[in-house]
């Protein structure tokens, strides 16, 4: 009587698997047929590309120097590591990251003009990395889990630091984890499960 029952438990799990009736978070770039989801080639920006962003950090820090900002915390510790998250977990980090980053930088050109020219191709950039981003990124359910952990911590900690933090901190936080982010976290997402 078991040998009977084997293919059909076989065939159930299949028909769960195949009608994505069994939850399974992923990425979509990692999916070999994941149509729209592009971030892989992000593993490395252009020399060019790079070099706009070396320029507005330069004139966000001078203009860091002239504010004379003494900030308490560091938003963005050296702790801070995607890879220390779960691989499902690294682009949502990421995405709150970049949002923010926007966010800040957007507020910064705003107020300064003359920063509005350096700030206007890094910030282009952004955008479409954020835009390839959440074109990877499957949308969680809303009645699911909620995050826990060290994702959540990060995530809760982004939200609120626009409420907790000066705009000169802010400005200080974005701008020194400018190239880390460039860099280290949106490589790790591009890179998938090679990220280690």
């Amino acid at each position: 009587m078991t040998g009977g029952c084997t293919p059909v438990l076989v065939l159930m799990a299949t028909v769960l698997t195949v009608t994505a009736a069994v939850p399974v978070t992923r990425l979509r770039g990692a999916l070999p047929d994941a149509r729209g989801c592009h971030i892989a080639q992000f593993k490395s920006l252009s020399p060019q590309e790079l070099q706009a962003f070396k320029r507005a950090k330069d004139a966000l820090e001078e203009l860091l120097l002239l504010k004379d900002c003494r900030c308490r915390s560091r938003l963005f510790p050296r702790t801070w590591d995607l890879r220390q998250l779960q691989v499902r977990e690294r682009p949502v980090a990421l995405e709150a990251e970049l949002a923010l980053t926007l966010k800040v930088l957007e507020a910064t050109a705003d107020t300064d003009p003359a920063l509005g020219d350096v700030l206007d191709q890094p910030l282009h950039t952004l955008h479409h990395i954020l835009s390839q981003l959440r074109a990877c990124i499957q949308p969680q359910p809303t009645a699911g889990p909620r995050t826990q952990g060290r994702l959540h911590h990060w995530l809760h900690r982004l939200q609120e630091a626009p409420k907790k933090e000066s705009p000169g901190c802010l400005e200080a936080s974005v701008t020194f984890n400018l190239f880390r982010l460039l860099t280290r976290d949106l490589n790790c997402v591009a890179s998938g499960d090679l990220c280690v």
